[in-house]
């Protein structure tokens, strides 16, 4: 006669530790399982917690309840209170007929309470069970983790692209823009490095949490993306801009807004980076006094990406030589911009400056054109 849990689909026998202080009872579980699992025996509750944590856990545990020294209840404690043991089943089998036992072990997290006398098929059928269940339960863990890893790798992908797209982008810029070089990744690390100090700012600690300092990081790349839609004769001109072309050339904000709105309405979705680079390319030519464009925007209506990214705009375009100037040292670049404190720039963007212009001058000294 072939024995319910005889068919059970596993690549090697599961284990079940038979805790037991009856010799008799343990003979007789010893008789009914071992044809189908690995049976290993205990005839005390201190044997039975030895042999549970050394090495590898069993697969199931038949636990009696009424045992010299250590209780079943006692052990089943344990086991659950101990992260190696606390995922495997315990089946409570017992003389104990009451309810209330019943109600006790299966609330101390027993899978099952099987009274004694034990009938052999009804054993084997709950024991099947509830292997199978924890079977069912660690291949779903495992396919979890599975998904989690894969996701993890996914998503690692999907950031890799955004920052491989946002280095191409800029390059764009580069290569008609020859005069900036290395700006738009010194500039990138000058906003970093003024959101990492102000961060402990009551002003702006509320926005400038770590994620929202890595969003600003990967967006100002883009700070002047709007540069490819003005005219070569414009943005090469070897000299200083009239009048008429520094206004086409202040259109480069708007230009660059468009663009990556486009691209948002393109996707058909926001995208987090995206909409802080679209802030920071309309409004980083903003200034506190109210005399930037293209909005004319006064004091903290110029959003905190726009206030960061015009200081480091303009400490860069300082230290970088152009066609009607030379490149300033930076002691020279730092009394500009402390002297554009209150108009150009917000006051305590300023004061950030000034406590970290030594990195300032270190990133200048580290990406050079």
């Amino acid at each position: 006669m072939t024995m319910p849990g005889a068919d059970i689909d596993f690549l090697a026998k599961p284990s079940i530790l038979v805790v037991d202080d009856s010799s008799d009872d343990l003979a007789l579980m010893f008789g009914l399982l071992r044809n189908h699992y690995t049976v290993r025996g205990a005839n005390n509750g201190k044997s039975a917690l030895k042999v549970a944590h050394g090495g590898s856990p069993p697969d199931l545990i038949l636990l009696d309840i009424v045992m010299p020294g250590p209780t079943g209840y006692e052990v089943c404690r344990e086991l659950k209170s101990d992260q190696s043991t606390a995922d495997v089943p315990v089946i409570f089998l017992t003389a104990l007929t009451e309810t209330v036992e019943e109600y006790k072990g299966l609330r101390m997290g027993a899978v099952d309470y099987i009274t004694k006398p034990v009938h052999p098929e009804i054993l084997l059928a709950r024991v099947k069970v509830h292997l199978q269940n924890r079977a069912a339960k660690e291949f779903l863990r495992n396919q979890n983790a599975l998904l989690m890893r894969q996701v993890k790798e996914r998503t690692r992908d999907i950031l890799d692209t955004q920052d491989a797209t946002i280095v191409l982008l800029a390059s764009l810029v580069e290569t008609r823009d020859h005069e900036t070089g290395n700006h738009v990744r010194r500039t990138q690390h000058y906003v970093r490095a003024l959101a990492r100090r102000l961060q402990i700012h009551p002003r702006f600690s509320e926005y400038l949490s770590d994620h929202q300092i890595e969003i600003l990081f990967k967006s100002a790349p883009l700070h002047d993306i709007g540069k490819i839609g003005i005219p070569d004769s414009i943005l090469l001109k070897a000299g200083k801009l009239d009048a008429e072309e520094f206004e086409i050339m202040k259109t480069h904000t708007t230009l660059g807004y468009k663009a990556i709105e486009d691209a948002e309405a393109a996707l058909g979705m926001k995208v987090e980076f995206l909409a802080c680079a679209k802030e920071i390319a309309l409004t980083h030519q903003e200034k506190w006094n109210g005399d930037g464009y293209p909005r004319k925007l006064v004091g903290t209506a110029i959003p905190i990406s726009g206030r960061l990214m015009a200081l480091a705009d303009v400490y860069d375009a300082l230290r970088s030589a152009r066609v009607y100037k030379p490149a300033f040292p930076h002691d020279q670049a730092t009394t500009l911009i402390l002297e554009g404190r209150g108009s150009h720039f917000d006051p305590d963007v300023v004061d950030a400056f000034a406590a970290i212009s030594d990195d300032f001058s270190a990133i200048s000294d580290r990406y050079l054109d």
